[in-house]
């Protein structure tokens, strides 16, 4: 393998990775101060219970974040120094305000909320578990606004052969951002709630024919959970019929990869699910199954529009921006040879069908385990729990899925051209990694691989411990009910860890 391609799975692996822990965090944490919330108003038991098990959970996912994030800005000057110095000058100014964000306001109210509890009057206490959770939101605003520069570059001149920024706030309220920001908060929720769906449905069915003085928290958890990814989903499919205008015009070769569109057609019918070798660009042996229109109304919001398919955007994008990359040694065995102006057509095909797919099937799942125990019943049959347990999984596969759609679908470029932009703010992938040996980057990707192996150990193991040992295992040793005479030193113990 090339150094481009061991750089680009290397980016792949440990971007992936660490985006497993991000929306759980994010979601939970918000979700957490809810909790806390309902506590702090009513003084209820089970609302404080509720905040210590999924603040326990919380924080291990926390920090296994925070180890896999750091990895994440080293490897732009490990892998893509070329990319690092074209686009430093606009990058680096929101990875700054991410990096504060993150490092100080995040961190500083964490420490107070976890080391507060015995410390700090409630309200102010509480005051800090929202800081802490607004901070994690803020931070993925900041990160999610540099992505969507590559993505659609605005608030920036060519200068001396790179862009230079010209208005901070042009790239935070870059159309692109703004739409991405909601939909992967709404993601985010979808993957917690699906996390308090399995979890507190576990409980429930483990101890359903004996007492529980911990069934209350099981059943709200549930609740939340179902109700919150059923919001999630409908959010999330607002979100995304608007990204999908933008892409249509920011990104139609990516519209057209989605859809395995090889030829023009208006108006343009959705593909549902398609039969045979969607990689072959001619479309000769692919059959799709369609809604008639549906694609121009996603595009454009009617039913006429006109949709570009593959063939002609490549001639258009060979017209724009050549048809054979530089003579340069330093691209390999790509240098002098034709650009491959498709995207990977299975990977954005599939990858935009399962994002869909099982974030669908996560709120069925949500709203199916809210139906079977409505009531007060709680189900017999092992399916229910392996069924919602086993749909933990689904929001991640779905917030993966379209990441690796929102980055592949965009080669082969790693700055997308503006077709409304400064000319010359665009940059190939294969000019963007570093001038390194396929030695050199095969150590650091085992490397990483491993330790991010070990890591993942590490994840399950903490949090399995922690499911298992339920209410009980987080609470003080007096058992605590949330009142003023249980948040003694052991409380605040009990979260450290």
């Amino acid at each position: 393998m090339e150094v481009l391609d061991l750089a680009r799975w290397q980016f792949g692996i440990t971007t992936v990775y660490h985006f497993l822990m991000v929306p759980l965090t994010i979601g939970l944490s918000v979700l957490v101060a809810g909790m806390q919330t309902a506590w702090v108003r009513t003084g209820d038991a089970r609302y404080y219970r509720m905040t210590k098990f999924w603040g326990k959970l919380l924080l291990v996912n926390f920090a296994m974040g925070v180890v896999t994030g750091i990895v994440q800005e080293f490897q732009f000057g490990m892998n893509w120094s070329a990319y690092s110095r074209f686009v430093g000058d606009v990058f680096g100014a929101p990875l700054a305000m991410e990096g504060l964000v993150a490092f100080f306001v995040e961190s500083t109210f964490l420490g107070l909320w976890i080391f507060g509890w015995d410390r700090l009057p409630k309200r102010v206490h509480l005051a800090c578990a929202w800081a802490f959770s607004l901070a994690t939101i803020a931070s993925a605003y900041f990160i999610l606004a540099a992505n969507s520069w590559m993505q659609h570059p605005v608030g920036a001149e060519f200068v001396d052969g790179r862009p230079t920024m010209t208005s901070i706030w042009a790239v935070l309220t870059n159309s692109t951002a703004l739409v991405a920001v909601p939909h992967t908060i709404a993601g985010s929720f979808a993957v917690a709630a699906a996390f308090l769906v399995g979890v507190a449905s576990w409980h429930l069915w483990r101890r359903r024919n004996g007492t529980d003085e911990h069934r209350p928290v099981w059943r709200s958890s549930l609740k939340l959970g179902a109700w919150v990814g059923a919001v999630s989903f409908a959010v999330l499919g607002v979100s995304g019929d608007l990204q999908g205008k933008l892409m249509f015009e920011q990104q139609p070769m990516k519209m057209a990869a989605a859809e395995a569109l090889c030829h023009t057609e208006q108006p343009a019918s959705f593909s549902i699910l398609a039969v045979g070798d969607v990689a072959d660009a001619d479309c000769d042996s692919v059959k799709t199954f369609n809604v008639p229109a549906l694609l121009s109304f996603l595009a454009h919001g009617d039913l006429e529009t006109e949709v570009r398919g593959i063939d002609d955007l490549v001639g258009e994008y060979q017209d724009r921006y050549g048809t054979h990359y530089p003579d340069d040694d330093r691209l390999g065995e790509l240098a002098g040879q034709p650009i491959d102006y498709v995207p990977n057509l299975p990977v954005t095909y599939w990858g935009f069908r399962v994002m869909v797919g099982f974030g669908a099937l996560s709120a069925a799942v949500g709203m199916a385990a809210l139906w079977l125990t409505r009531g007060g019943r709680i189900p017999e049959s092992r399916w229910f729990p392996r069924l919602t347990l086993g749909a933990i999984v689904l929001p991640f596969v779905a917030n993966s899925a379209g990441w690796i759609f929102t980055e592949m679908g965009r080669q082969p470029f790693v700055v997308v051209p503006n077709p409304t932009g400064v000319d010359g703010v665009w940059m190939f992938t294969a000019t963007a990694v570093s001038d390194l040996t396929t030695g050199e980057v095969w150590t650091s990707l085992i490397a990483l691989t491993t330790v991010y192996a070990v890591l993942a150990v590490v994840e399950v193991f903490l949090l399995t411990r922690y499911v298992r040992g339920g209410v009980e295992g987080v609470l003080p040793a007096s058992g605590g009910d949330g009142s003023d005479r249980d948040r003694g030193s052991g409380d605040a113990l009990a979260f450290a860890y």
